[in-house]
């Protein structure tokens, strides 16, 4: 597994465009081999900026970067950004690969499972 997050700092009076940009976009992810799920996170608000992270899981992280050299990646980042800046600098990338899961099960237990591989 692995998890890809973009983190943006968005001006506060832009939000509601921010996540309309996003909720009105034609991702592509569906198409990808290994792609798991994605979310978008609204997180605190400061004053400057509320943050925001995009979340995707990917069944691995060569499925993730099949994923940035792909024709489905170049049309979901092609829309034309909006004339009014929605966030300050650019967003930062964070990638992570899980040392370890916990999981809860029909019998409310909780089961763990760990990477094939630890690098």
């Amino acid at each position: 597994m692995f998890i890809a997050m973009n983190r943006f700092k968005v001006v506060p009076d832009a939000t509601e465009e921010f996540e309309q940009v996003w909720l009105g976009r034609d991702s592509q992810l569906g198409e990808m081999e290994g792609f798991v799920e994605f979310q978008l996170l609204r997180g605190p608000a400061y004053e400057d900026h509320v943050l925001y992270a995009s979340h995707t899981v990917w069944a691995s992280k060569s499925a993730f970067e099949a994923w940035t050299r792909s024709e489905q990646f170049r049309k979901a980042h092609s829309r034309a950004p909006s004339t009014k800046p929605l966030y300050l600098g650019h967003p930062q990338f964070e990638g992570f690969e899980p040392i370890q899961t916990l999981a809860k099960t029909e019998d409310g237990s909780s089961s763990r499972t760990y990477p094939e591989t630890v690098a």
